[in-house]
């Protein structure tokens, strides 16, 4: 879809693929976010397939391709995307341990909590929100009043814990200092599934903490 005039335009490509961590493999259906405007672009997640990606970018420039978080089915077309658009891949440093098991020994830039990047005449901010991975970031434009979040929040939930360097813990903090804080009408478009918006997710949090993992 395109926006108003000085908004910014965002595009959802789905791809199916596989995620493996600790021995399992399960599918899944991944949404990767396209925005920009119609010079320039950032691709939000790199899930499975290249093909139906590059074509939502088009001819527009690739400012980055951001990583919200390294499980494989994240991050599996990265080196690929990059190769194709000459964009910095860019994933949080705290989670360089799932990024080897995937892509050892290819380099990539860094994502830092409170950075900025700069599309379309507007701007993105990195907000870390360690529970899913220890570098799980959201993706927050203010001019849109729209968070990326990756699989840190979900309708109707908080991402999984249960796996390797998750805690369920950091999760519900960093839902709960770092997400729920923003205003209650704020789009959130997830990893994977539908969207919703902060203020449909902000009253469940003590059932979650009772619900546990």
């Amino acid at each position: 879809m395109t926006a108003a005039a000085g908004a910014l335009r965002i595009d959802r490509v789905v791809t199916s693929g596989t995620f493996s961590l600790d021995g399992g493999t399960w599918d899944v259906d991944n949404n990767i976010w396209v925005v920009g405007d119609d010079a320039e672009a950032v691709i939000i997640d790199a899930a499975h397939d290249a093909t139906p990606i590059l074509a939502a970018v088009g001819d527009r420039k690739v400012v980055a391709i951001v990583l919200t978080h390294a499980h494989n089915d994240h991050i599996g077309v990265a080196p690929e995307l990059a190769e194709a658009t000459g964009a910095p891949i860019l994933l949080h440093a705290a989670d360089e341990m799932l990024w080897e098991q995937t892509h050892p020994g290819v380099p990539h830039g860094e994502l830092t909590d409170g950075q900025r990047i700069a599309v379309g005449g507007q701007e993105l901010q990195v907000i870390n929100t360690p529970g899913h991975s220890p570098g799980s970031c959201v993706i927050w434009s203010p001019s849109e009043q729209v968070l990326f979040s990756g699989d840190t929040l979900f309708q109707g939930g908080p991402g999984a814990t249960g796996r390797s360097f998750s805690s369920f813990d950091d999760i519900i903090a960093s839902i709960r200092d770092r997400i729920l804080v923003l205003d209650p009408d704020t789009r959130v478009c997830t990893g994977h599934g539908d969207e919703t918006t902060v203020g449909a997710e902000a009253g469940d949090l003590d059932e979650w903490i009772r619900r546990g993992h």
